[in-house]
């Protein structure tokens, strides 16, 4: 199960990052203990639990099944498993938002990671050849939910690599570029590609490998 962070000052299905937390916790307490098969709940717990009306709560369900956050359970109608990824929000992380004060700092060490990356991670067969943010960086809002990094990646020159020694796989090299990126700050949202054609637009390049 990966960390989820929710941020606050922002709705997730409608609710506040704290409120969500808070029903999805007293959503998991019911099973607690529980063996999977019998691991349950129904559409009236989870209304109860989120404190809604019968409509209201029959929108959410239906939001979380159709979110992955709960499986309906096909011998027992009304009934609903609860997913990994319910378990995530139940666990997750809340945060006051980015401050684009820090995005900015940010921007300035993925850009020194990259040079380090390429210049010392010569095991690594791929080199970053641009940082991009994009997303709501590109905006003028002031508090960021998060700070979406596109990453193009491209293969490491021979002249670069190491001469010997176990060297990773493409995929090896891009998950270790991920999580150092990651290590950065949980804020930081990655979007890998090999070509600069495929970053969501509008991006700014804040880095481009020489």
């Amino acid at each position: 199960m990966k960390e989820r962070t929710l941020v606050t000052q922002r709705l997730y299905f409608g609710m506040s990052a704290l409120y969500l937390r808070a029903a999805t916790t007293r959503v998991l307490a019911r099973v607690a203990g529980l063996p999977p098969e019998a691991a349950r709940v129904s559409a009236r717990n989870l209304r109860q639990d989120f404190g809604m009306n019968t409509v209201a709560g029959d929108v959410l369900v239906e939001g979380f099944v159709a979110k992955g956050l709960l499986e309906p359970r096909t011998e027992q109608r009304g009934d609903y498993r609860l997913t990994e990824r319910f378990l995530e929000f139940a666990t997750a992380r809340v945060v006051d938002p980015l401050p684009r004060s820090r995005a900015k700092e940010l921007l300035s060490q993925s850009c020194e990671l990259a040079t380090r990356i390429n210049a010392e991670c010569t095991k690594n067969p791929l080199e970053i050849e641009i940082i991009a943010p994009f997303g709501k960086y590109i905006g003028r809002a002031e508090q960021l939910s998060a700070l979406e990094l596109g990453v193009v990646v491209q293969p490491r020159a021979p002249t670069r690599r190491a001469r010997w020694g176990r060297f990773m796989t493409k995929s090896e090299g891009a998950h270790d570029i991920r999580g150092a990126f990651r290590e950065l700050s949980s804020f930081i949202r990655v979007r890998m590609v090999n070509d600069k054609h495929q970053l969501p637009r509008p991006f700014a390049v804040v880095f481009q490998q020489e």
